[in-house]
């Protein structure tokens, strides 16, 4: 099956497989896991930060950021569709007690830096205390842009906030604005990278930081049940990831712009492309027999009234081509 509901579902190719049979391991909660070690100092590194924590998820690295930023009665300001707000059980709330403050955000992924300015709370005991400002790039498939970065800089200097970047696709935001990831991730206190979405690994997400940010970090770790043994098997393949994986993002995203291309055109079809990986659909038809004609043709989908189409290290130039063509006699059948 050319499966292109997420990069999510990338599997580990032959040589990361040897990688993680042959990596050397410890004890990580002792610290002496000397791959995962390796992969937390291999990540800072590549991000400018000073160090770096090995995660099982995204949306653990995520809340731990919250928690680690933020104390109970703290606020964050975050996108209404945000990852960290919207796809992540509300685990901010719930474990962290800590206030999400979600704003709309603009047609380019962005938070308009005022209306940011209008929801931040007064010094007052009747509210909660605006910490944190959290960003996801990319969203939606799209870059923020790179002068907005440093304008959200500047405005958490000005209002003493923190700033947080979700970066589960960072690599993608670097690549698609054509720029070494440090150019992306200098503006902010803290990222979260994951590592099995476009860069193929099977699991786990870094949370990178500064030396007091990771500490006070891997204290969440533990509490939040994140603290794993032997884990170098899977943190090999996390840095087999980072050391091979991240040039070639620019062919998941040559193929989704191949493919956006080749499906313009189509009836009654509004494709939008993006500059990362992603291709949306926006089409009102039979929504069941459209997945079903995918599904018989071998090909995956989440198929909606927008239907998001997400190519990976999984899905070749000849899937891309096997796609258009199923998508063109659908849609040529469709009234």
């Amino acid at each position: 099956m050319i499966d292109l509901r997420s990069d999510t579902v990338t599997r580990p190719s032959a040589e990361m497989r040897r990688a993680m049979a042959d990596a050397p391991v410890g004890d990580d909660v002792f610290g002496d896991d000397p791959t995962v070690n390796k992969l937390e100092d291999v990540a800072a590194q590549m991000l400018g930060m000073d160090s770096a924590v090995f995660v099982p998820s995204g949306t653990q690295a995520n809340l731990i950021a919250l928690m680690t930023h933020c104390q109970r009665g703290d606020e964050y300001i975050v996108g209404q569709s945000a990852h960290t707000y919207k796809y992540e059980g509300g685990g901010a709330a719930v474990l962290g007690s800590i206030q999400p403050q979600p704003i709309d955000a603009e047609a380019d992924g962005t938070l308009s830096l005022e209306l940011v300015k209008s929801k931040i709370k007064p010094d007052d005991p009747h509210f909660a205390r605006t910490r944190l400002l959290a960003l996801e790039n990319t969203t939606d498939g799209k870059c923020l842009p790179l002068d907005y970065l440093a304008q959200a800089r500047r405005f958490v200097n000005e209002h003493q906030l923190a700033l947080h970047l979700d970066g589960a696709r960072v690599f993608n935001a670097a690549v698609g604005s054509g720029v070494d990831v440090r150019e992306i991730s200098r503006h902010f206190d803290s990222v979260s990278v994951c590592l099995s979405k476009g860069l193929g690994a099977p699991v786990g997400s870094v949370l990178c930081g500064g030396q007091a940010f990771i500490q006070q970090a891997r204290r969440w770790r533990k509490m939040l049940g994140g603290g794993m043994r032997q884990a170098g098997i899977i943190a090999a393949a996390g840095l087999f990831a980072l050391e091979n994986n991240v040039k070639r993002l620019s062919d998941d995203h040559e193929n989704a712009e191949f493919l956006a291309t080749g499906l313009q055109g189509l009836q009654g079809v509004d494709v939008v492309a993006c500059s990362t990986n992603m291709v949306f659909l926006d089409y009102q038809c039979d929504f069941s027999r459209w997945e079903s004609h995918l599904e018989e043709a071998g090909i995956l989908a989440k198929v909606g009234k927008r239907t998001r189409l997400v190519t990976h290290l999984d899905v070749s130039r000849d899937d891309i081509e096997h796609v258009i063509n199923a998508h063109r006699e659908f849609f040529g059948e469709c009234p």
